[in-house]
Parts: structure tokens; C-alpha cells; sequence
């Protein structure tokens, strides 16, 4: 049985969208940064990678984060997912990833109070 990824709720200060996605909840975070569950207007859920402002305000980093795109569109296969956008110039540095890696996610119910609206 494979795992599934909980979801857990957006935090008061996360962002409601970044470009053209809604964000619905946080799917992890590590050191540089975290990863969002977003959907399109069309309905097209996508993981959503974000960079810390530390990093975002470095140019070496966004240079890094350029490279990483261009690399990650040049992969495909089962076990992949989809450069879909991403923006290394943005005020918000992030990119959203295809729908593979946003199918099966748990949704963990959200401590009282800590619900959006919406």
C-alpha cells in the first residue's frame, strides 16, 4: 500500500495564490523552501514549490533555480512530474508541478480555528 502525503492547511500568513493557482494546502517544506497543493482554474491540481525570501533575494540562487527548471523540463516518465510554470524572475519564487505528484493527497483535518474560507 503506498503512502499518501497528508495535506495540511495553509498557515494565516501563506499566501492564498500564487499566479494562476489556488493554493488548498501545504504539502511539505524543507530548507529551502515548501511545497503547496494548488489548482488551476481549470481544476488541474499541481505542487507548488516555493523558496524561501533568502534565497529568493540571492541571484546566484535564482540563477540555481533557472537551471533546475530547465532541467526538470527535459524529464518525463511514470515516476516524474511536469514542469507546468514556473517564473525564476517573480516576486514570489516558485514552480508549479504537474498533476502526478498531486493525485492520492490525504487531506488532514485542520486544528479548530486554523480553517480558510472558501
Amino acid at each position: 500500500m503506498a503512502v499518501q502525503p497528508a495535506l495540511e492547511p495553509l498557515r494565516r500568513w501563506d499566501p492564498e495564490r500564487i499566479g494562476p493557482y489556488v493554493l488548498l494546502g501545504r504539502l511539505g517544506a524543507g530548507a529551502m523552501g515548501q511545497v503547496l497543493l494548488g489548482r488551476s482554474t481549470a481544476g488541474r491540481l499541481v505542487a507548488v514549490k516555493t523558496i524561501k525570501i533568502e534565497f529568493a533575494e540571492e541571484a546566484w540562487f535564482r540563477a540555481r533555480f533557472a537551471r533546475e527548471v530547465a532541467a526538470a523540463r527535459r524529464v518525463s516518465g511514470a515516476f516524474t512530474a511536469a514542469v507546468v510554470a514556473a517564473d525564476a524572475d517573480a516576486d514570489v519564487l516558485g514552480r508549479g508541478a504537474g498533476t502526478e505528484r498531486a493525485r492520492g493527497v490525504r487531506s488532514r483535518r485542520a486544528p479548530r480555528g486554523a480553517c480558510r474560507p472558501g
